[in-house]
């Protein structure tokens, strides 16, 4: 991709790193969905995956390549190790896309060459021209990380990153893989490989980092000021451990603050000139999207996207944004693409009306699910006096974006009260559809309906998590559950929307449990965890 020192890159992971968060496995459909929506949003680059981790993993990247990569698009990413292998793989998967990028990285930091890869630097600097060699022969566009590059010996980054800059990489990428460093520490880093680096000069530099000490953003925005053009990140934050630097965040930050951050772009601080191509109005819009698919919630105090970014509970804080929103407001909310709106849809709208508005909100669905997602917006209809875009975005999620079911909920019916013992009458199918009944008692009604689930399903699992929230105001509003079940050392989440609170735990359950019970079958190997052994 063609340097351009006037603006800053996207490099979206949510696909790779963000997936990696536990209990965010998403399918084939779910990633499509999410990949649509970030070219909409605007992203320079959405790294789809990491062909080579499994058969999954490579069907995912090559659909995305197909389907969404275009001319006018977005480039399409995957990612390899240092290994033939890995690159072959990412290759052929990306293949589709008229404009590809292999994502090719090794670790640099002697902790990591003495218990992780036991290579020696020389070992090093011996595999990465080759490797990076043989992915330019495949791709035109290569770029090439340092893993662990906040921790590794300054000069001995300078040698690697020349010569993978000589054998071809176009980006070389600066991580800080475990979220280790501050943000005068990483300008340092940035400031040194640009004046140390002879050939830095034919790359654009880029940075990926993540969030264990809270200093994500702060430390890639410390980057862009020292030279840094290629941000990597993810949409809400999302990825290992504590997460990925947030796309929002960062992007919010360079707009709110472009006269700040313009003279480092060598613009006049008056620029209007945006310093990266996102369309701010699509990002409420794909942090839902996201939020939903992958079951991860957004926490209220979110900067830039969680629900309290914008209100205000405080008497002087309302009655100074009454008299002017700047008072206590840096950002107009319709920038990011936050309205209330609430569209004229009701039992007499048809599917071309739910259809369209659906594919306004990120949504492409097939005919088979837009009638699954017609009915159930009928059955809400009927229900609810409004139906508003939370509602279209909660049915679509939980309704259509699911795994093959191996258990499906036919019956849920609970008793309680003050005076009653919570029991509860569930009823499921299996996938040859024998319908299978039993009641069981808990210390609540969803106590009671889980119990009867973990009955009759007989998949043994450990419920980590469980999370209720209203999805609009009223008290005809659905009740949003999401679940999230444990099973040697997999982590599933299941989502599940309706008026009924206990119905949405009931089915946000069977949801986690028929991913978890997918997960089962898949094999599939980590890019950081699982090194290569055979030979280079």
């Amino acid at each position: 991709m063609a340097k351009d020192p006037g603006r800053v890159l996207i490099f979206d992971t949510t696909l790779r790193d963000g997936e990696q968060s536990p209990g965010a496995s998403l399918n084939l459909e779910e990633k499509l969905a999410i990949a649509h929506q970030l070219a909409r949003l605007g992203v320079d680059i959405i790294e789809a995956g990491f062909p080579f981790a499994s058969q999954g993993d490579f069907n995912a990247v090559q659909k995305i390549a197909d389907q969404v990569g275009g001319n006018d698009g977005p480039v399409i990413c995957g990612l390899a190790r240092a290994s033939k292998a890995d690159i072959k793989s990412c290759a052929e998967a990306i293949s589709p896309a008229p404009r590809k990028r292999i994502h090719t990285f090794i670790a640099t930091s002697d902790i990591h060459l003495e218990h992780k890869l036991r290579k020696s630097r020389n070992d090093v600097l011996k595999i990465v021209p080759e490797m990076v060699h043989y992915a330019k022969s495949l791709s035109d566009d290569v770029e090439f990380s340092c893993e662990d590059a906040a921790r590794s010996d300054p000069e001995f980054l300078y040698q690697v990153i020349q010569s993978a800059i000589s054998s071809g990489a176009g980006t070389i990428n600066i991580p800080d893989t475990v979220g280790y460093t501050t943000p005068s520490e990483f300008g340092e880093l940035i400031l040194g490989i640009n004046k140390h680096v002879s050939n830095i000069d034919e790359a654009v530099l880029s940075v990926h980092g993540h969030n264990d000490l809270g200093l994500a953003v702060a430390n890639f925005l410390e980057a862009v000021k020292n030279g840094a053009r290629q941000l990597e990140c993810t949409i809400n934050g999302i990825g290992e451990r504590a997460g990925n630097a947030a796309l929002e965040e960062l992007v919010m930050a360079l707009h709110v603050r472009r006269r700040y951050f313009n003279p480092f772009f060598g613009k006049d601080i008056e620029s209007p000139t945006p310093l990266t191509a996102i369309r701010t109005e699509e990002i409420t819009k794909t942090s839902r999207l996201v939020s939903n698919l992958t079951g991860m919630v957004v926490q209220p105090n979110k900067a830039i996207v969680g629900a309290n970014a914008f209100a205000h509970e405080s008497g002087i804080h309302q009655d100074g944004v009454l008299k002017n929103r700047l008072t206590y407001e840096i950002i107009d909310s319709k920038t990011i693409g936050l309205s209330d709106n609430r569209i004229s849809l009701g039992k007499l709208s048809g599917r071309s009306a739910v259809r369209a508005r659906l594919e306004d909100l990120g949504y492409d669905l097939t005919r088979e699910d837009l009638n699954d997602a017609f009915a159930r917006f009928k059955d809400l209809a009927d229900r609810k006096r409004e139906i508003t875009d939370r509602d279209l975005e909660a049915i679509v999620s939980e309704q259509v974006m699911q795994p093959e079911a191996k258990f499906q909920i036919r019956l849920v019916q609970v008793s309680c009260g003050t005076a009653l013992r919570p029991t509860a009458t569930v009823t499921i199918a299996d996938q040859d559809g024998r319908e299978h009944t039993t009641v069981a008692l808990g210390t609540g009604p969803v106590d009671a309906v889980c119990k009867a689930l973990r009955s009759l399903t007989r998949e043994q699992n450990e419920l980590i998590e469980f999370s209720v929230k209203s999805v609009t105001e009223g008290i005809d509003a659905l009740g949003e559950v999401t679940i999230r079940l444990r099973r040697d050392g997999q982590i599933s989440s299941g989502h599940s929307a309706d008026t009924d609170v206990v119905v949405a735990a009931a089915q946000a359950y069977i949801n986690a449990l028929n991913r978890l019970v997918s997960l089962d079958k898949k094999s599939s190997i980590h890019p950081q965890h699982d090194i290569v052994q055979a030979n280079l």
